[in-house]
């Protein structure tokens, strides 16, 4: 089984991508679940979904403590709220950012993860280009799915047709195109230098 946790604010689409990489997997084939962590949710509070795929059923229902990935939608999280509790060691980082892990204060903390599982994707700058709008969700699943390899792109904006239509639909298409190619281009560059 693969556990993912997605920290964001309110607004951010949180729940939507935790509910989209689900319906992902679930073209794949593959056994999903998507839920959300409620508390006084209001617009720019900090919210938690959570996503698990596994390749038979998934009888677990409560929230994802030692998640093999985290996508963290919002980086002014990465000091308010302990995104990194229970990540398993060489899990899988995705941060909705134009800065690096060092320039994010996070350059130690990192040292000992494996370099090609750690991501930064700029996803709102993306979203703001083909959306219109500041949500990252959809251009985070993009890059999810370069860096893990979890779920294929095609699955990812199949995902979003069916959540979304028309230009919200294509524009979301457009965003997760973009960061996965993003994604797939800086992990050719890591390894060509």
């Amino acid at each position: 089984m693969f556990e993912v946790r997605i920290h964001g604010r309110g607004g951010q689409g949180v729940v939507t991508a935790a509910e989209m990489l689900s319906v992902a997997a679930f073209l794949e084939g593959r056994h999903a679940q998507a839920f959300p962590s409620f508390g006084s949710e209001r617009m720019g509070a900090p919210v938690v979904a959570y996503c698990r795929i596994a390749d038979r059923e998934i009888r677990l229902r409560e929230p994802v403590l030692t998640p093999e990935a985290l996508i963290v939608q919002d980086p002014t999280l990465l000091h308010q709220v302990d995104v990194f509790s229970g990540l398993v060691p060489d899990g899988y980082i995705l941060i909705n950012t134009t800065r690096s892990f060092d320039a994010l204060g996070l350059g130690d903390f990192v040292s000992g993860f494996r370099p090609e599982r750690l991501c930064t994707v700029p996803a709102t700058d993306l979203a703001l280009e083909h959306v219109g709008r500041p949500v990252p969700n959809a251009a985070l699943l993009g890059g999810f799915a370069a860096v893990t390899g979890k779920v294929s792109i095609d699955s990812v904006c199949e995902a979003i047709r069916q959540r979304f239509g028309g230009k919200v639909a294509a524009g979301n298409v457009a965003a997760a195109t973009g960061a996965w190619e993003f994604v797939r281009r800086e992990m050719r560059e890591a390894t060509h230098a």
